[in-house]
C-alpha cells in the first residue's frame, strides 16, 4: 500500500516490517516520532527510557536474547550513549540491532551542530543514510540484514529535513525474525583479554563492509545526460537538493552507505566524471575520505561546514541562482521564541530574576527563560549539566556564591542525567540549591511520558518515581515543594533555602498548560481606568500581555486565566470576567 509519510514514520514502519520487536528510546527532536510511530504497533514492545545510554543498553539486551531491536535518539543523545556504543562494536550482536540517530543541521532545536558520522567512523560501525521516506523504510530492512550478516550494530542516520518531510512510501508486510541465545563469554564479556581478541574481528569486519559498500545498491551512480562536465558525490537530503538543481543533467554518485565508504566505486566515478564536487552538510567526511584515497575533489572550499543546505545555496555555489521573482519592501518580523501563556516556569523565573539570583540552566522548554524580558539564565550546556555545574560553581565560589546561585532542571531532564549530579552534591556536601521545574511531562519534544509521570509511552499506568522521596533517598534533607503560580511562596522558599548551610531541593510543581487534562480558566481583562501604565506586568514576559495606548492590554485568545499577572499589579487593574 502507498502512503504519504514523514521520514520518521516511514523508518518506524521499516523497522516494524523488518521484524523489530523491541525499541527503547529517549525523545529528542528530530528523532522523536520514530519511537512514537513504532509504539502504535501493538504486537511489539516500545518504551521511553530515562536516557539514551539506558535505551541503547536495553536494545542490546533484546538483541542478545535473540529479538531484533532498535534505539532512537538525536545527535547529542548519541553522546550519552557513546559508552555502550564503542564496546558493542567489539561484541557485535545476536539478533540485528539498529541505532537510529537524527542530526539537526541548522540547530532548529539543538545546542550544537555535531555530525553523527564521526561516531560511525570512530566506533567502526556501519552507517546508512536515507534521503527520503521510501529509503528510510527500505534502509531499515537492509540495516538488519547487514547487522546479522556482519555481526554489528548498524546506524541509520536521519536529519531534520528527511525526518520531517513527507513523501510517497510503499509499505509491506512484517517478517518476524528470532535468533537463539547461546552463552558465549568470549564474545560478550568484554574483560580485557576477551576485548583484545575481539579487536581484530572489528578490523576484519570493516574491510568486509568496505567491500560490501563497493557493490551495494544503496550506493548508486546516476550517469546524467552529460550537459555538465563534472560529477557530484552526495548523500541524504543534499542529494535531493542536487537533483532539484541539476535534474538528470549532472552525473551523481549517491551514497546510501556513509560508513564505511567505498574506494573503487569512488575512484571509478571520479575517473569518468573528471572534475568532482562533494556536497555534504556539516563536516567533510566524504570529502576527506576521497582525498585520503587519492581522489581530488572540490568540497568545503565551495560549500559551508555550517547550517543546512538548500536548492538555493547549491545553485548559488554553482552560479546558477535566479533572481527572486518576488521582492518584499517590508522586512517580515521575527517571532521570538518564548514560554507559553500560563507556563508554570515563568513564575519561578520571575522570582529568580527579581532577586538577581545567578541561575545555571538546562535543556528543555524552560531554557526559554533566558529570553527577554526575564533574562533569567546564566548558562545552558547539556542535559543534567545545570546540577553538576552548580556544584562546581559553588565549590569554586564558596560563600561568595552559595546564597545567591541556583540551578533549574526539568523533571524529565532530572531523571535523564540530573539525579547523578544531585548525588554528587549530597555526597560531597555542596551548599547548593537545586530547583526542579516539574511540569509533569517531557515538554520540549512534544509531551512524552517520563519516569515521574506514572504513565508509559502508550499512556497506560506505569511505575512512578516520587521526586521528593528520590531526593531524600540520595541524601538531601531539605526538600520543598512550591506552586510557581504563587509568587510570594516561591520567593519566600527560595530565600529560605539559599540561606541554609546545606544542600537543598525546591520542586516547582504545576503541570504544563498544554496538557489535555489542564483546563484553562476564562481570560482576564484590563480595567483601563485602574491601569496606571507602570509596565510592571510587562516584566513578567507573558505573551498574552502587551502595552498599547499607555496601558496594558490582554489578548484573550492567548490568556488562560492563570492570574499570576494580577498578583503583580499594585492597582488591581487585572480583572476576571464579571468584575
Amino acid at each position: 500500500m502507498k502512503e504519504l509519510m514523514i521520514g520518521n514514520a516511514a523508518l518506524a514502519r521499516g523497522l516494524y516490517e523488518a521484524g523489530c520487536s523491541v525499541i527503547s528510546s529517549y525523545p529528542g527532536t528530530p528523532s522523536t516520532e520514530i519511537t512514537e510511530e513504532f509504539a502504535k504497533f501493538n504486537d511489539t514492545y516500545c518504551e521511553w527510557a530515562p536516557n539514551e545510554k539506558v535505551a541503547m543498553e536495553t536494545a542490546f539486551g533484546a538483541s542478545l536474547r535473540g529479538k531484533r531491536s532498535a534505539c532512537c535518539m538525536k545527535h547529542v543523545g548519541l553522546n550519552v550513549a557513546a559508552d555502550p556504543l564503542f564496546t558493542m562494536s567489539y561484541t557485535g550482536v545476536n539478533a540485528g540491532m539498529v541505532i537510529c540517530v537524527a542530526d539537526d543541521p541548522g540547530m532548529h532545536s539543538s545546542q550544537n551542530e555535531q555530525d553523527s558520522r564521526h561516531y560511525a567512523v570512530a566506533a567502526k560501525v556501519p552507517m546508512l543514510e536515507p534521503s527520503d521516506s521510501q529509503e528510510a523504510l527500505d534502509f531499515a530492512k537492509v540495516a538488519y540484514e547487514i547487522s546479522e550478516t556482519f555481526d554489528t550494530p548498524v546506524f541509520i542516520k536521519m536529519c531534520t529535513r528527511v525526518a520531517h518531510s513527507q513523501s510517497i512510501t510503499q509499505t509491506g508486510e512484517r517478517t518476524l525474525v528470532t535468533k537463539e541465545y547461546v552463552k558465549n563469554p568470549k564474545k560478550y564479556i568484554m574483560a580485557p583479554a576477551n576485548a583484545i581478541a575481539r579487536h581484530p574481528f572489528v578490523e576484519e569486519r570493516t574491510a568486509k563492509l568496505t567491500e560490501y559498500a563497493e557493490t551495494s545498491p544503496l550506493n548508486r551512480v546516476e550517469e546524467g545526460t552529460g550537459e555538465y562536465d563534472f560529477g557530484i558525490i552526495t548523500s541524504s537530503t543534499s542529494y535531493q537538493y542536487v537533483k532539484e538543481v541539476f535534474g538528470d543533467k549532472a552525473a551523481v554518485l549517491k551514497l546510501g552507505i556513509v560508513n564505511p565508504l567505498p574506494v573503487n566505486l569512488i575512484k571509478d566515478f571520479a575517473r569518468k566524471a573528471g572534475k568532482v564536487y562533494v556536497i555534504e552538510e556539516l563536516d567533510p567526511i566524504i570529502e576527506t575520505h576521497c582525498k585520503n584515497i587519492g581522489v581530488n575533489v572540490i568540497g568545503k572550499e565551495k560549500f559551508s561546514m555550517m547550517g543546512e543546505f538548500s536548492q538555493k545555496t547549491i545553485a548559488k555555489a554553482f552560479g546558477l541562482e535566479e533572481k527572486e521573482s518576488v521582492c518584499l519592501d517590508t522586512a517580515i518580523p521575527v517571532r521570538p521564541p518564548m514560554m507559553c501563556s500560563g507556563c508554570p516556569h515563568r513564575g519561578m523565573y520571575y522570582v529568580l530574576a527579581k532577586n538577581k539570583i545567578t541561575v545555571l540552566g538546562d535543556i528543555g522548554c524552560y531554557t526559554l527563560g533566558s529570553m527577554p524580558p526575564l533574562n533569567a539564565l546564566d548558562m545552558t550546556l547539556c542535559m543534567g549539566a545545570s546540577v553538576s555545574g552548580l556544584h562546581g560553581y559553588n565549590k569554586a565560589g564558596g560563600e561568595e556564591t552559595e546564597n545567591k546561585t541556583v540551578c533549574v532542571i526539568g523533571d524529565s531532564t532530572f531523571m535523564h542525567s540530573g539525579v547523578t549530579g544531585l548525588i554528587n552534591i549530597a555526597y560531597n556536601q555542596s551548599n547548593s540549591t537545586v530547583i526542579i521545574l516539574d511540569n509533569s511531562i517531557t515538554g520540549m519534544t512534544g509531551h512524552q511520558q517520563n519516569p515521574t509521570t506514572g504513565y508509559n509511552i502508550k499512556g497506560d499506568p506505569a511505575g512512578k518515581v516520587n521526586l521528593e522521596s528520590l531526593c531524600h533517598s540520595v541524601g538531601i534533607h531539605s526538600v520543598r515543594v512550591v506552586d510557581p503560580y504563587d509568587l510570594e511562596e516561591c520567593e519566600r522558599v527560595v530565600k529560605e533555602e539559599l540561606a541554609k548551610n546545606e544542600p537543598s531541593v525546591i520542586i516547582s510543581r504545576r503541570p504544563c498548560v498544554l496538557l489535555k487534562y489542564v483546563k484553562p480558566k476564562k481570560p482576564l481583562h484590563i480595567n483601563p481606568d485602574k491601569c496606571r501604565g507602570c509596565k510592571r506586568c510587562m516584566k513578567f514576559g507573558c505573551p498574552s500581555i502587551s502595552f498599547r495606548d499607555k496601558h496594558a492590554v490582554i489578548d484573550n485568545t492567548l490568556c488562560i486565566g492563570c492570574g499570576v499577572c494580577a498578583s503583580l499589579c499594585p492597582f488591581d487593574a487585572f480583572e476576571s470576567e464579571g468584575e
